[in-house]
């Protein structure tokens, strides 16, 4: 077979260090590459040396003749003055709306990344880096293509999205390249996986379950391999083949070696145990809302709830992007009032509230510094971790432990604002988006301990993988003033969903609510003539606002890039950053209210 793609002997250096070291391969068509590796490895780099927008230092790229290819990285960038249709629709020859409307496959891009509800004549330079990044997405979905590159896609897509993702690439006969994080989508979608390790890359047949089973037998085979990654490959392995077996596609390995590997690992927690650790540390009472209402402008996201969390309690809490879930863990936090009802906490609970925003960092100290400024030592259940350990499971290795944190990416700074937080010992975690910028060795990492967590957790993550793995109750937010209880979980959430989609209501689940909703409009109630020209005036005010904080965004960026190395000056850039996004945020929320009922 002929390989669309093919790399001979490349090399690829930044600075002084090699990403790619003599690599060769190739893909072929329909074959479905998952690209893993640590962060900062190579993997976004050996994407644009294949896809020719970076040239080798050595070595020959090759492409087939008349190869149809489309490009989304990190780095895609769109016109800001053009609309959504200039950007999608118009490369296509589609002038009138019937046109593409007749076209099944630019349908369902649009509306399964949920462009159409944004409105296409919505300019770029208003959209957030996320809704940014889905448009980048759709204008390369919506073409008929012989091999897609994508880097990590599904950054800023809710579960419901990642899941249309995965099926609309799999149901696809091109070829497909992608690097992710997500575990799930990986094991779903791609046959081949390749790791990018030490400027070589490591080709291994299937997805996610098979390399881990490669990379164990690897590390079973050469016991001169490092034993810390080995015996998370075997916790790995073990909750694969006990928690999970139906993601393990055809192993095409030493499967007897492997189940001897793992024949005598525990379960990844004893929860129990866990629940024991817990009572004594929290009490009865943890955090509690009574009666509580919710609103983010007209909007209300909660009626009347009530909802109890209790000791060792572990939930992971779902919904579709701008559904709440971030507002509900602010009112778990404390960190806004509900606008009823009442929110109790109890007398022994130590918070921690991990936020998708970068909290300040001590920028002249270096990263093991910062963490000691906090304690010099952790138990978690029956773990104890030094600082340089916990801060080693999180990313940073021995020599990295001295980097002034002025100097850290904005990845690393999350991984050390995590950090910073578990060596507070809270007894009660709430994390937004935890996975965020991390790899799949560090995600381990951070599954691992929260495997030994003996608090209270709560969990808003779009990583299923994650969140079936750490969480034991699944909770979702619909769109009907309710916290909706998920005994089957995610995929008892995406069943729910499509049905509410099928059957037009597009809202939420009416069964197994955690409390009833009082009072309050349905949401399938019809709006007057009236309503509908209010809400659209109250949108050309909103559009005005978006517009004035995506601008002071950008400003306070310029600002931050020109800062350079003043610690003093980029504090209060990003917290002014924050309350700008946070606002924006909002204003967002509000515009989504406003424009459900602007359409009647």
């Amino acid at each position: 077979m002929v390989n669309l793609v093919n790399l001979e002997d490349v090399s690829k250096s930044h600075g002084v260090r090699t990403l790619l070291d003599h690599v060769s391969l190739g893909v072929s068509r329909g074959e479905r590459v998952g690209v893993v590796g640590l962060n900062g490895g190579g993997k976004t780099t050996l994407l644009e040396v294949l896809a020719g927008s970076e040239p080798p230092d050595s070595g020959r790229v090759s492409h087939v003749s008349d190869l149809r290819m489309a490009v989304v990285t990190q780095r895609t960038e769109l016109a800001e003055a053009s609309t959504i249709r200039q950007a999608v629709l118009e490369p296509l020859g589609f002038a009138a709306e019937h046109e593409w409307a007749a076209d099944p496959r630019v349908r369902s891009v649009l509306g399964g990344l949920g462009i159409t509800d944004r409105g296409l004549d919505t300019r770029i330079g208003t959209l957030s880096g996320g809704e940014r990044r889905r448009v980048a997405l759709a204008a390369a979905l919506v073409q008929e293509l012989d091999l897609v590159v994508l880097d990590e896609p599904t950054n800023h897509l809710d579960v419901e999205g990642v899941r249309w993702l995965a099926e609309h690439l799999t149901a696809r006969r091109c070829a497909l390249i992608v690097v992710t994080h997500d575990r799930w989508f990986l094991d779903t979608v791609c046959t081949r996986t390749w790791e990018v390790v030490d400027g070589r890359v490591e080709q291994y047949e299937g997805g996610y379950a098979d390399w881990i089973f490669a990379r164990a037998e690897r590390g079973r085979q050469a016991q001169a391999a490092e034993d810390r990654r080995r015996n998370l490959a075997r916790k790995e392995l073990a909750w694969l083949r006990r928690g999970a077996p139906a993601r393990t596609s055809k192993p095409r390995f030493r499967i007897e070696a492997a189940e001897a590997l793992i024949s005598d690992v525990p379960e990844p927690r004893n929860s129990v145990q866990l629940l024991s650790f817990a009572k004594r540390r929290l009490g009865r009472t943890v955090l509690e809302i009574e009666d509580a209402d919710l609103r983010v402008g007209e909007r209300s996201l909660l009626s009347r709830v009530t909802w109890r969390i209790g000791p060792g309690d572990r939930i992971g809490l779902v919904g579709v992007n701008g559904s709440g879930k971030t507002t509900l863990l602010r009112l778990l936090a404390g960190e806004r009032e509900p606008d009823g009802g009442r929110r109790l906490r109890g007398q022994t609970v130590r918070l921690a509230h991990l936020r998708q925003e970068l909290d300040d960092l001590p920028g002249d100290l270096r990263v093991l510094e910062a963490i000691e400024e906090i304690a010099q030592r952790i138990v978690l259940g029956k773990l104890e971790l030094a600082a340089s350990q916990l801060a080693e499971r999180l990313g940073f290795p021995k020599g990295r432990q001295w980097t002034p944190v002025s100097d850290l990416s904005g990845g690393e700074r999350r991984r050390l604002q995590l950090a910073r937080l578990l060596m507070a010992e809270p007894n009660v975690l709430l994390l937004d988006e935890p996975t965020n910028d991390l790899d799949i060795d560090t995600l381990q990492q951070l599954e691992d301990l929260l495997d030994s967590w003996p608090g209270t957790l709560v969990v808003v993550s779009h990583d299923r993988y994650l969140v079936e793995r750490v969480c034991d109750q699944v909770v979702a937010l619909f769109g009907d003033g309710v916290i909706t209880d998920l005994p089957g979980g995610i995929e008892e959430y995406l069943r729910r969903r499509q049905e509410d989609l099928d059957s037009g209501r597009g809202g939420g689940g009416t069964t197994s609510s955690v409390s009833p909703a009082g009072g309050g409009k349905s949401a399938a109630a019809k709006a007057t003539a009236a309503e509908q020209r209010a809400a659209r005036k109250q949108l050309a005010k909103l559009e005005r606002r978006l517009d004035t904080l995506t601008a002071k965004e950008e400003r306070i960026n310029d600002s931050i890039a020109e800062a350079g190395s003043d610690p003093h000056r980029l504090t209060e850039l990003d917290t002014e950053l924050r309350k700008v996004v946070a606002e924006k945020e909002e204003v967002e929320l509000e515009w989504l209210a406003a424009a459900e009922l602007a359409e009647g």
